[in-house]
């Protein structure tokens, strides 16, 4: 038997060039889905399909789509992380769920590209330029600026090297992070995040998404923040308030900012940043590069055929019963 096999959410159209998924022989029939499934399509669509990947977040796989998919059996999701899956809901409904590798790179590059295009008013600049104007604004340095890295993971850790090389002070802030990692990166640990908000020029958020973080740059820590620096978020759109962050860069509180990320996916219409002056905004392209995808969708393929001959590989929720 052939298994039905879905690729959600290539956007771009290139997860079957990525890959040799004809290593998977006959034994699993291939699928991409390109588009983004409404909410309440998503039960309907999948519901031929034994296994599915899915791009990081883009497609949530709740309780109650879980239970609605009798034919699902594996879920390879990108990254080792994804929680948009429940994954006591896939054990219990007897769905293997598996990751993939994923590189420490792209991420902190494209933040600090979006780092530097708002720091030099690229955007604005560009369409200016192609309008017949000439030098519209004056950009800020970032030698002698403070950094404050709010979270110290994989992706801060690089970005503290980035602002290392562009001669930056950099103060970092985690419940975890010591004095003696601290200076192992040459950063300066802040006691609290509001030490952070106050000591830093520019902000950049780099923790994951939960009950803790959800919101954790609302208003008050906005307003915490010095008057004119820029916030950056590259993480997920929750941790910051986007409708407050709307208002602050509105009423010049915040000099600027930079998202990549956001409440909803594609985003809507009516988010405020859309808005918000002095804001340079991408489509979550934090982890979208050539050799990311490449990486992401050759160990979906290893982690399909492992699943097929019973020793499956990254499992991230085992079944806590055979699937029918």
């Amino acid at each position: 038997m052939s298994l039905a096999c879905a690729i959600l959410d290539d956007y771009q159209g290139v997860a079957l060039g990525l890959a040799d998924w004809s290593a998977l022989g006959d034994r699993v029939h291939v699928e991409v889905l390109r588009e983004p499934l409404a909410d309440d399509a998503r039960a309907e669509r999948l519901a031929p399909y034994h296994i599915v990947v899915a791009m990081r977040e883009r497609t949530p796989f709740d309780a109650a789509l879980v239970g609605a998919l009798p034919n699902l059996r594996l879920i390879v999701t990108t990254g080792m992380l994804n929680a948009a899956i429940d994954m006591g809901a896939a054990a219990d409904r007897g769905v293997t769920v598996c990751g993939t590798r994923s590189l420490a790179t792209p991420t902190p590059e494209h933040a600090w590209a979006l780092l530097m295009a708002l720091c030099r008013n690229i955007p604005a600049e560009e369409r200016a330029l192609r309008a017949g104007r000439w030098q519209q604004t004056i950009g800020r340095d970032l030698a002698g600026a403070t950094l404050g890295l709010v979270g110290f993971g994989k992706v801060a850790k690089v970005m503290a090297r980035y602002a290392a090389a562009f001669e930056m002070r950099v103060v970092a802030f985690s419940r975890s992070l010591t004095d003696d990692v601290a200076a192992e990166h040459g950063v300066r640990r802040a006691a609290s995040l509001d030490e952070l908000l106050a000591a830093a020029d520019i902000v950049s958020v780099h923790v994951p998404l939960t009950d803790a973080t959800r919101g954790l740059i609302g208003a008050d820590a906005l307003s915490r923040m010095r008057r004119g620096a820029l916030l950056l978020n590259t993480s997920r759109g929750p941790i910051v308030d986007s409708d407050a962050l709307a208002v602050a860069l509105a009423d010049g509180r915040l000099g600027g900012a930079a998202v990549d990320v956001f409440d909803h996916e594609p985003i809507r219409g009516d988010e405020a940043l859309l808005a918000a002056p002095n804001t340079v905004l991408t489509p979550h392209l934090g982890y979208v590069t050539k050799a990311n995808y490449a990486r992401y969708y050759a160990d979906a393929v290893e982690d399909i055929a492992a699943y097929l001959d019973g020793t499956p590989v990254r499992v991230l929720a085992a079944p806590q019963r055979v699937h029918p």
